[in-house]
């Protein structure tokens, strides 16, 4: 077993300073020296195959030694396989990018490109290679492994600049006269549960958090729904965790809730509210029941209401996202939300160097998905569009005056 290992030794040392041949005398003069069974062993303890070591020792018994500095005969050692296919690189070129260099109906269009399926489909086109030679021509060929880079926000609109520019201006005339201006969005559903939740934190060494190996959601525990209200004035936000489903009338509750909770004590004069808002989702611009259940609100508080949807594909600029959503991300990573309880204490937690304060509360009301706003609904709305863009900014004012 020591001869065996010593072995092993001698070679890794070695190897990378000799040739070909000394390589294949140095491994055939220890396959002789262990006698019957040599070659076997020495192949498993080098790694050299044992065509390569019974070649050496054709060498010795031939005495050829010393009789030439060659290491391979003229012309010896195997062709590189584009030598002989010179179209391959091309065809494997046009299998990885289909769209610009090749036919958009590539057999592999919609399949997982690994070097297995590439050299799949490469020998199903007449070609004969191995996954390994593919990977080693894809790094010939300049390419690499890389994941997705999130970068694209869908088609810009040609008015995308022109409308933040008109949020931006509504938010200054809305502070210059101390009114409320909030940002609310839904965050990210989350299943309750022992999970595992992204992001690290500080645990003694060899002692991690066990999750479950799975992330099926516990039907039992459910989902968090959190939605967010975040008031830009006052740097404070409120987050609504539902537990039903992300519906307008359930994005509506939450600021009426926000209202209710932290509004109305920091705005005892408010006549106006202004509320920046994705454009799709519960409080997308086109939702029939957004706009109802907002007139709703106008109407129970006597509150103004003017509304600035951001552009499609542009919901990473609403202050809700970095301001509110990134802190409290922040503050539960690594953490397994095992409880409601657990969400809303973390949440509750989130604070930050700026300031930032936030409250949470459960709602376990029930929102049915699917109801139906009629056209004659629709029609007793008091909603008044903007000249620009009317259907992104607009003001809703109350059927009647609250008393409260």
């Amino acid at each position: 077993m020591d001869s065996d290992i010593a072995l092993h030794k001698i070679y890794d040392k070695l190897s990378p300073h000799l040739n070909e041949r000394q390589k294949r005398l140095l491994v055939a003069i220890e396959a002789e020296s262990y006698g019957r069974g040599g070659v076997t062993l020495v192949s498993q303890l080098t790694g050299v195959s044992r065509s390569t070591i019974n070649i050496g020792r054709e060498e010795l018994k031939e005495e050829i030694i010393f009789k030439t500095d060659k290491v391979r005969h003229s012309g010896g050692g195997r062709k590189k396989i584009q030598e002989y296919d010179p179209q391959l690189e091309s065809d494997l070129d046009a299998l990885v990018e289909p769209t610009s260099r090749g036919d958009p109906e590539s057999p592999l269009r919609w399949t997982c490109l690994s070097t297995r399926n590439l050299a799949k489909t490469l020998r199903e086109m007449g070609h004969q290679v191995s996954h390994t030679t593919v990977a080693k021509i894809l790094e010939k060929l300049k390419y690499s492994l890389q994941g997705a880079k999130k970068t694209i926000e869908g088609q810009s609109h040609e008015d995308r600049n022109a409308q933040f520019e008109f949020i931006n201006e509504s938010v200054k005339l809305f502070q210059e006269f101390e009114q409320p201006v909030i940002s609310v969005d839904c965050k990210k559903k989350e299943n309750i549960g022992n999970f595992k939740n992204n992001g690290c934190e500080w645990q003694p060494k060899g002692s991690p958090i066990e999750v479950n190996g799975h992330d099926f959601m516990d039907l039992d525990l459910g989902k968090a729904i959190p939605y967010g209200v975040y008031d830009i004035n006052n740097n404070s936000g409120w987050v609504n965790v539902g537990i039903d489903h992300e519906t307008s009338e359930f994005a509506v509750e939450s600021i009426r809730r926000w209202w209710k909770t932290m509004g109305q004590e920091a705005y005892p004069n408010a006549n106006f509210l202004l509320i920046t808002a994705d454009s799709g989702g519960s409080n997308g611009y086109r939702r029939k029941a957004w706009r109802a259940e907002m007139q709703d609100f106008s109407d129970e508080t006597g509150l103004i209401i003017s509304i600035c949807h951001f552009p499609p594909g542009t919901s990473k600029w609403n202050k809700i996202e970095h301001r509110l959503f990134s802190a409290i991300t922040q503050n539960w990573r690594g953490r397994p939300l095992i409880s409601l309880e657990t969400v809303v204490n973390l949440i509750g937690s989130t604070k930050t160097e700026t300031g930032l304060k936030v409250k949470c509360d459960i709602d376990t009301s029930q929102y049915p998905t699917g109801l139906k706003i009629s056209d004659e609904h629709m029609d007793q709305l008091r909603i008044h569009p903007y000249d620009f863009h009317g259907e992104w900014n607009y003001t809703i004012t109350p059927r009647k005056r609250s008393n409260n």
